[in-house]
C-alpha cells in the first residue's frame, strides 16, 4: 500500500512572527532563513531547506502539515485513493511548491478540516547542515491535533494515508482519548486527542534532540528566561521520550525531548495505556516561576 513516509514540514499561523524568530533561535536552537517573497519566516533544523514556516496571521494554530511520499507515482496513487474515497483533492500551485521547496504537491482537508499536503521531491539546504536534532527518515518530529471523533480520524489516516497505529492512551478518568500514528521508525509523527468541549486546533509539536544535555540546558534556559512552562521534565509511557513542555509565542505547546522509542512494524504490538507518563510531566501553574 502506498503510504506517506515522514512528516516533512509544518506551516504555522501566528500573530507575532518576530517573537517566533527570537524564540526559534534562542530557545529551540533552529536556524532562521532569509525571508521569501511571501514574507514567511522559515526555520531550518537539518539538511532540508526548512522544516517550519511561520506565516503572519490573525490566527494562532497550525496552517498545514506536509507529508512526504516516494516520488511522483506515489503522489498520483495517493491522489487517486483520496479521490476514490470522496475527498476533494487540490493540485498545489507552482508558487506553493516553490515556497515549500518541493517538486510537486497536492492538498486536501482531513475529517476535522485540517489542511494536509502531500509532496514529492524535497530540496536540501545549501550546506547540508545538522542542528543536532533527530530527523532524517524520521522527519521533523511530531505534532498533536484535537479531533472531534478519534475513531473516524484514525481510520482516515490509516486507510487513506497508509499510517500505522502505534498505541492509544486514555487519561483524565477516561475523558481524554489519544491515538498515536507512525509512518517510519519514529514512535509517532502525528497524534490526535478527543476531549469533550476542547476547541479545534493544535496542542503541541515536538522536536527531538540527540543529546539529553541539550534538553537539560534548554529546560534551565526556559526557566531563566521566564518562558512559560506547561509541564516539568518527565518521561512518557508510550514513546518513552524524556521531555518537557513549554509555551511558544502563539500560546500553545512545544515538547522538547530526547530518547524516543522507535518502532519495528514486524514485532510491534498496539497497546492501550491509561497513563501518559511514567514519571514527571507535572502541570506547572501559570503563576509559578517559569510558568
Amino acid at each position: 500500500m502506498t503510504a506517506v513516509t515522514q512528516l516533512g514540514y509544518l506551516g504555522i499561523a501566528a500573530k507575532d512572527v518576530d517573537a517566533w524568530k527570537a524564540y526559534a533561535t534562542t530557545t529551540l536552537g533552529l536556524e532562521t532563513l532569509k525571508p521569501d517573497p511571501d514574507g514567511a519566516l522559515r526555520l531550518r533544523m537539518d539538511a532540508r531547506h526548512h522544516r517550519f514556516a511561520i506565516h503572519e496571521s490573525p490566527e494562532e494554530t497550525v496552517a498545514y502539515s506536509g507529508w512526504e511520499v516516494d516520488g511522483a507515482d506515489a503522489l498520483s496513487a495517493m491522489a487517486a485513493r483520496l479521490d476514490g474515497a470522496g475527498v476533494a483533492v487540490h493540485e498545489g500551485s507552482r508558487e506553493e511548491a516553490e515556497a515549500r521547496r518541493v517538486s510537486e504537491m497536492l492538498w486536501f482537508e482531513d475529517p476535522d478540516g485540517y489542511r494536509c499536503e502531500l509532496y514529492a521531491g524535497p530540496a536540501d539546504g545549501a550546506d547540508g547542515g545538522d542542528g543536532g536534532f533527530v530527523t532524517g527518515e524520521q522527519g521533523l518530529g511530531h505534532f498533536v491535533l484535537m479531533a472531534q471523533n478519534l475513531e473516524r480520524t484514525m481510520s482516515f489516516y490509516t486507510g487513506l494515508l497508509g499510517m500505522r497505529v502505534s498505541d492509544y492512551v486514555t487519561t483524565n478518568g477516561g475523558r481524554v482519548k489519544l491515538g498515536f500514528l507512525h509512518c517510519n521508525p519514529r514512535h509517532h509523527s502525528i497524534a490526535f486527542a478527543e476531549a469533550p468541549g476542547a476547541p479545534r486546533g493544535i496542542n503541541h509539536f515536538m522536536v527531538q534532540r540527540r543529546d539529553l544535555n541539550d534538553v537539560g540546558r534548554a529546560y534551565d534556559g526556559v526557566q531563566k528566561a521566564g518562558i512559560p512552562l506547561i509541564t516539568t521534565l518527565g518521561r512518557h509511557s508510550n514513546d518513552e521520550m524524556v521531555s518537557f513542555y513549554m509555551r511558544n509565542p502563539s500560546g500553545w505547546g512545544v515538547e522538547y525531548g530526547w530518547g524516543g522509542r522507535e518502532i519495528d512494524d514486524a514485532t510491534w504490538c498496539v497497546e492501550h495505556l491509561d497513563s501518559g507518563s511514567l514519571w514527571g510531566h507535572q502541570p506547572v501553574r501559570a503563576d509559578a516561576k517559569g510558568g
